[in-house]
């Protein structure tokens, strides 16, 4: 498929996809935002896909919503009056970027190669592996925009660096380097540059040769998932419908070749689905 302001490869198993606006250092657009969706979905319902890269061309990731569009830049409908019901169609486009990431059944290894600020910052937070390059930059800088949190980062951003850190960063609105992400748990490594699309070539093949893709696919569903349970029980739940299913298909073969001493060959898939009880494309209504 052709996109304008991205650029998609498979190679490996691994599904590429570009943010490709350099000359505007990759800044989001509503145009963007759906053909990242499109993209997610394709490597969503592909089999052969089994992990997902996202980084930038040029010298940025992305450096936030483009403020030269013409219309609301976040793609919200200004003529819906606040109190009318339409307003339920009135979602920020960077938020449902986020959303259809949180539901991905790959795991997604972001490569941020270069300034990331705004929604270059929130659409990174549910991607599962986030690394960076010496000249990586971030910032939650809203405040400085007089406009709030987006794209659900009042939800992740303290989950994954903790709700004093999430503050000061979203109080402050600052841009801040590689380093300070990484002493926060925001990037996992920092690699130079040149190296940094090979280094996440390497993490997707850690995570998937040798592993069931159904496998992982619960164990993504279920980590993020339960971070919003309200009780273990829920976990349970879960963990006890996706075990079965699991056990009684690729497990069969792991426990097989561990027995054999030999690598596994599993052979069940995504697209045969859940095992009932298990919802994994279920959203709660935008309300």
């Amino acid at each position: 498929m052709t996109f304008e302001t991205i650029e998609t490869e498979i190679a490996e198993g691994i599904y590429t996809i570009l943010l490709n606006r350099p000359d505007r250092m990759n800044a989001f657009t509503v145009q963007m935002a759906r053909e990242l969706i499109t993209a997610l979905d394709i490597a969503d319902n592909d089999d052969a896909v089994r992990s997902v890269i996202v980084s930038g061309n040029g010298r940025a990731f992305c450096a936030g919503m483009d403020l030269s569009t013409e219309g609301n830049v976040f793609g919200l409908d200004e003529t819906i009056a606040p109190e009318s019901p339409d307003m339920v169609r009135n979602r920020d486009v960077g938020g449902e970027v986020v959303l259809r990431l949180y539901r991905m059944k790959k795991p997604v290894i972001g490569a941020i190669n270069g300034a990331s600020v705004g929604v270059g910052s929130t659409m990174q937070l549910p991607m599962d592996i986030r690394i960076g390059s010496p000249f990586s930059k971030f910032g939650f800088v809203f405040s400085q925009r007089g406009i709030t949190l987006e794209s659900c980062s009042s939800w992740f951003l303290p989950r994954l660096v903790g709700i004093q850190k999430a503050l000061e960063w979203s109080f402050r609105g600052n841009v801040f380097g590689a380093e300070e992400a990484l002493a926060n748990g925001l990037i996992s490594e920092i690699v130079d540059s040149e190296g940094l699309i090979k280094r996440a070539r390497e993490i997707a093949h850690e995570i998937t040769e040798n592993t069931s893709a159904v496998s992982v696919a619960f164990n993504r569903q279920l980590l993020w998932r339960m971070m919003g349970a309200s009780h273990p029980m829920e976990a349970h739940a879960a963990e006890s419908r996706t075990m079965y299913h699991t056990s009684t298909r690729d497990g069969k073969e792991g426990v097989q070749s561990f027995l054999d001493k030999r690598p596994p060959e599993f052979t069940d898939s995504i697209s045969q689905g859940a095992p009932r009880g298990f919802n994994w494309d279920e959203e709660p209504p935008f309300i």
